[in-house]
């Protein structure tokens, strides 16, 4: 298909949020979008849409694989899996899907993301067109049950049926998933936003099609982006109203720092022309960081799940916080990617319990090491530096929890023994070093670009995401979060593509409405 010499919307990747506001936007036939992606369709795609089948994508063809720089309190080999097909991350993980908890808005709005409280974002987790649903209960593996209901009376939570019917601090239970539980069929933003509209003629997608450079008029205006197809061809894709860069958390302000956009000093020393000076760019670097506890079962244990990690707890240990501070994936494999580095045998059999950080306090950066946009930048999430060491302390916690939970029926029943860090491993110092050097991460970076307000001089966008000092371009994906949502961010990213499709549309609304009252005052007997 032939490329148009300008759309009015440019959407810079066809991931989560650039999924949701594609279709948003092409509701109205008067509304030409081009979506940029630089990965491959999933239609037609198994490996893709087999829920079942995400642990097989992990540094595979479709994966941008992010390394992380030397992390001296952290693991360095953790690999940062970026998805490179439509639906961007959606189509890669495991689905979970929760609304972030009204504390997680609410302190978004604190830190200057007025209008972004959970009053106001409430309404848009209504309008999501993603089938999320509880567990199916043919997939509810026996042992994840007994998992639950063995953490029900160790961590002394209650037992949660739909994390999602209301606010919680603490609970365990299955979790609820966007798929299609007759045919482990992923509810992907792709699926759900994309694929029932691909005969839209104001909707072009451009696959295989790499965004590599903005370009910006002498006014500071976004005009378009500079792509590479997979066929070598460089074109510039024009905009005619707005570009709307969602291309997550990492690429994002990769491809606005090799724009001129971003600290003024790094963009000079690697000799890119500076267009913006925004020394948040890259700045507050987020993520879930998690640790593993591994046991061998007595024997193999049934394969009936829709994605292996299909149930966890959520703990609030300090009553004083808004939300959970402690949270466990379990898995019904034993997960020894990182255990095994260190001298760890892979049981034949076995179950892994991940405590996690829901509020990391640690703060990372991400920057460039070259003017070469095909060079990968530098991802430095700073694991474990936070002052007070409270990463550090909520992973013994964790560690700690999960052995209680393992010796409570009738999960105990199931296990055999504990293979890492072993049972030897005791003392606060030691499990510790252990959970830090197996520390991983459940690849949801956010931040880079946070939301803010005005005297923020960290905030990269405003409550309505256009970019600080810039018109016409506006940022809607995970790099705008300001803090992390306790809870599994890929809804929070769907929400934020409904509430930027909304502000599009609005503003769009009234454009045409004062196109029209202007109209009919210079008509015949209209007043001008």
């Amino acid at each position: 298909m032939p490329v148009p010499d300008a759309y009015d919307y440019v959407v810079i990747g066809g991931g989560t949020a650039g999924s949701v506001i594609a279709s948003r936007l092409t509701e109205d036939p008067d509304v030409s979008v081009a979506v940029i992606e630089g990965g491959p369709t999933d239609i037609d795609r198994p490996d893709v849409l087999t829920l079942r089948r995400w642990l097989g994508l992990l540094g595979g063809d479709l994966d941008y694989d992010y390394p992380t720089v030397e992390q001296p309190r952290g693991n360095s080999h953790i690999r940062h899996s970026r998805a490179r097909v439509l639906g961007g991350c959606s189509s890669h993980n495991t689905l979970i899907s929760f609304k972030p908890l009204p504390g997680d808005w609410d302190e978004w709005a604190e830190a200057g993301a007025e209008g972004w409280d959970a009053a106001s974002m409430d309404p848009y987790f209504h309008k999501l067109r993603n089938n999320i649903v509880a567990v199916d209960e043919k997939d509810r593996n026996p042992i994840a049950r007994d998992f639950v209901e063995a953490a029900q009376a160790a961590a002394d939570v209650p037992r949660v049926e739909g994390f999602n019917k209301q606010p919680f601090h603490e609970g365990v239970g299955f979790f609820d998933l966007s798929y299609h539980p007759e045919n482990n069929k992923r509810s992907s933003a792709s699926v759900a936003y994309l694929h029932p509209f691909l005969d839209r003629t104001n909707l072009h997608i451009m696959l295989e099609t790499w965004a590599y450079k903005l370009e910006l008029d002498d006014d500071g205006r976004a005009t378009g982006v500079h792509v590479r197809t997979k066929d070598g061809e460089e074109i510039l894709v024009r905009a005619t109203t707005e570009v709307l860069v969602c291309a997550g958390a990492v690429d994002t302000p990769r491809l606005l720092m090799h724009s001129g956009i971003g600290p003024k000093a790094d963009l000079e020393a690697l000799g890119i022309p500076v267009k913006a000076d925004l020394p948040g760019v890259g700045e507050n670097l987020l993520d879930h960081p998690e640790s593993v506890i591994v046991w061998e079962t007595d024997g193999p244990i049934p394969d009936n799940s829709a994605m292996d990690s299909d149930a966890g707890l959520f703990v609030r240990r300090d009553p004083e916080s808004k939300g959970p501070d402690l949270m466990f994936h379990f898995y019904q494999i034993p997960f020894t990617d990182n255990p095994e580095r260190l001298g760890y045998e892979k049981p034949e059999h076995g179950v892994s319990m991940t405590p996690n950080i829901p509020k990391p306090r640690s703060r990372g950066r991400l920057y460039l090491t070259s003017a070469d946009p095909e060079v990968k930048p530098a991802l430095d999430f700073r694991y474990f530096t936070d002052e007070e060491d409270y990463d550090g302390r909520t992973l013994v916690d964790g560690i700690r929890l999960a052995r209680e939970i393992a010796k409570t029926e009738p999960l105990a029943g199931w296990l055999k023994r504990e293979v890492c860090p072993g049972p030897e491993v005791t003392s606060d110092e030691d499990i510790s070093e252990y959970a830090r050097k197996v520390a991983h991460t459940v690849y949801h970076p956010a931040g880079t670009c946070k939301m803010g307000a005005a005297n923020d001089e960290l905030a990269v966008v405003g409550p309505d995401l256009r970019i600080r000092g810039l018109s016409g371009i506006r940022i809607a994906d995970a790099s705008v979060f300001p803090t992390m949502p306790a809870v599994n961010p890929m809804i929070g990213v769907l929400m934020v593509g409904e509430k930027c499709a909304d502000l599009l549309v609005g503003e769009r609304d009234q454009v045409r409405y004062r196109s029209r009252e202007r109209a009919a005052q210079l008509a015949p007997g209209g007043e001008a």
